[in-house]
């Protein structure tokens, strides 16, 4: 895996995280709903990355 995708992942995750933070504050459900799924598809891009380096050793 690259340090840029880890990089980017990481963000995505991040990003989500606060998103679903700002949703909960403000009682704003979709939001919430937003962040957790912007969380969910960095946590999925990371694990695709590492079965593919798993592939390359």
């Amino acid at each position: 895996m690259s340090a840029v995708d880890k990089a980017k992942n990481k963000v995505e995750e991040l990003a989500g995280k606060a998103k679903e933070k700002v949703g909960e504050a403000t009682g704003d459900r979709d939001t919430q709903a937003e962040g957790q799924t912007d969380q969910a598809k960095g946590n999925l891009k990371q694990a695709g990355e590492k079965v593919k380096d798993a592939f390359k050793d």
